[in-house]
Order: structure tokens, then C-alpha cells, then sequence
């Protein structure tokens, strides 16, 4: 909202802005970001012109990709377990407008948005940054400053006034004219419509990870020092976004161990206090010696996801 309410009229660019809203999520952001200034701001839709003063944003569970005369909504494979992510954002409006490509990262967590800050570095363009100390959350851009040559660091105010600055110089410029070829066949790896991802077409070698969210093998690819993790369906991760969701994979399944062995442990006291109301003294007992083994496991998994989850009562 700050960054927005900075920007001119007659602002000599577009906007595209991915922000981790998921599927089943209402985002009111385009009506948010209108209020604040006087640049229009809609959910993007697939295939519509991408024109100068306009705020595009991606909508709830679709990627934002932008195109040398479109942007594209798609419904493509998780990246850092989001969609919309930034990292498709950031790469296809390097590939498409190169040197007139200018990444903004702001406040977030993890590091979603670097190598795609990288790619439009890579492609010439420039790669500004809110200072961390600014930042509500100061994930991604730490990761960011740590990982890019970043051209600008700054706090929102002075990140708008740089933004505007650029847009201007770079209007000016007759040696940054846009390309107007076509792009119909400049396809992203997330645009699932137009085919499965092809590994050795991303030129990545087979890591010993997998995926967690299809569960398939993990490729890994590096560019400089970043490195990224895909696998053959599409879902990517950076290695701290692969992280977090092992974790969270983890703890998934500490919680399922942990239910099935309390729902056994119920079972096998439920059977020996039967077999003890029926006189079976034998059998009671082998059901209640069973049911303490699993209680001492169950106990172990409870505590070791208490250590992770202290809160959790």
C-alpha cells in the first residue's frame, strides 16, 4: 500500500505483483491497492495486454506471468510450496523484457523471490530491495541482499522514489526499446498447459531428495550460488523453502505415528479390560502389557513434537 501510493500517474511501466494468497483465499489486495494511488490495480487475466499505468496482480492460486504484450494467470505447479509465487513472476519478465525488467522484493519470509531476482539481474535488468530492518518480515530480503547484486536497498519511500526513477530513465533510453516479436513459444516450466516439464530441458542432475508434495525425485540445478530443487511434475523449492517443507512433512507424520499408537494403545486397554470382566486374567494382562509398550512410543513421539511445538498443550 506504501509502495503504491508512491507511484505517479503517468508511471512509465507496468506493475505486476505476486503476493502468497492460496486457492480457497479471497484477496480484496486489487481494490486495497486502488484506493492508494492513481494506478488501477485488477487480478490479472490469462492472456490479457500488459499496457503501462496498470497494476496487475496475481490472482488467488494462479501463477502471475508476464509475456512481451501479455501477462498469463496460470494454474501451474507449487513453487516454494505457493502459488502465486514470485520466482515464475520475476523469471518470465526477465526472459521477455530483459534489461526493462526491475524486481522489487518487500517484506516476506523464507526466500522466495531470489533466484528469481537473479535471473532478471542475469538478463540485465535491476534488482531492488527493501532494507530488512524496514521489513515486517525480513526473510526475503536478507535472503536476497545475501544471494544478489542488488542495485538499491532502501525503505519503502525511498524504494518507490528509486522505482520511479528508473522507469523514467529507462523510458528515456532509445537503447532499451521492447522487443515485439512474438512470445508464444517462450513457454515457463509452471505453464502445465502446454506440457509436463522436460529435466534435461532444465538442464538439472537428479539430486537424492524428494519431492514433498508428489513425493517424486528432486532435480537440482545452480546458477552462481543459487541453488534450486525440481521435480518432473513441476513443483520447485529453493533449498530453504525444501527445508521448511520437509519439516513440515515431519511433523505430519510424527502427529499421524502419534494418533494411530494412542488409537492402539486405546484398543488393546479396551481388550484387556474385557478379557477381564470375562475372567481371562492371561489374556488381560497380555493386552495390558502391549498397551503400555505403545504408550511409552506414543509418549516419545509427544514429547519429541512438544520440543518442536512447545505451545501446543
Amino acid at each position: 500500500m506504501q509502495l503504491v501510493s508512491g507511484l505517479p500517474e503517468d508511471l512509465d511501466a507496468a506493475v505486476a505483483v505476486a503476493l502468497h494468497v492460496s486457492a480457497e483465499s479471497p484477496s480484496a489486495l486489487p481494490s486495497i491497492l486502488s484506493r492508494q494511488g492513481p494506478l488501477a490495480a485488477t487480478h490479472a487475466v490469462d492472456g490479457e495486454a500488459l499496457v503501462h499505468g496498470r497494476i496487475y496482480v496475481a490472482p488467488p492460486g494462479r501463477h502471475l506471468l508476464v509475456k512481451r504484450r501479455t501477462v498469463r494467470a496460470v494454474n501451474g505447479p507449487n513453487e516454494n510450496g505457493h502459488r502465486p509465487a514470485i520466482d515464475p513472476l520475476f523469471r518470465t519478465a526477465a526472459r521477455a523484457h530483459g534489461r526493462r525488467t526491475i524486481g522489487v522484493i518487500l517484506s516476506g519470509t523464507l526466500d522466495d523471490g531470489t533466484a528469481g531476482l537473479y535471473a532478471i539481474k542475469r538478463h540485465g535488468g535491476a534488482a531492488l530491495v527493501q532494507d530488512p530492518e524496514d521489513a515486517l518480515f525480513d526473510g526475503m530480503p536478507a535472503s536476497a541482499i545475501e544471494n544478489v547484486a542488488v542495485d538499491f536497498i532502501g525503505d519503502v519511500p525511498t524504494l518507490t522514489d528509486e522505482l520511479v526513477r528508473r522507469t523514467r530513465k529507462l523510458a528515456a533510453d532509445p537503447a532499451v526499446e521492447l522487443d515485439v516479436t512474438d512470445d508464444s513459444d517462450d513457454l515457463d516450466v509452471v505453464e502445465m498447459d502446454h506440457g509436463t516439464p522436460d529435466p534435461d530441458e532444465w538442464s538439472a542432475a537428479p539430486s537424492q531428495f524428494t519431492c514433498p508434495e508428489c513425493h517424486g525425485s528432486l532435480f537440482e540445478r545452480q546458477d552462481g550460488n543459487i541453488v534450486r530443487y525440481r521435480c518432473r511434475t513441476g513443483h520447485a523449492f529453493s533449498p530453504d523453502a525444501l527445508a521448511a517443507a520437509q519439516s513440515k512433512g515431519v511433523e505430519d507424520a510424527l502427529w499421524i505415528a502419534l494418533r494411530a499408537l494412542e488409537e492402539n494403545a486405546a484398543l488393546l486397554r479396551t481388550l484387556s479390560e474385557r478379557s477381564r470382566e470375562r475372567g481371562q486374567a492371561r489374556s488381560s494382562q497380555r493386552f495390558a502389557a502391549r498397551a503400555n509398550g505403545v504408550e511409552i512410543r506414543a509418549k516419545v513421539i509427544r514429547d519429541a513434537l512438544m520440543s518442536v511445538n512447545p505451545e501446543v498443550a
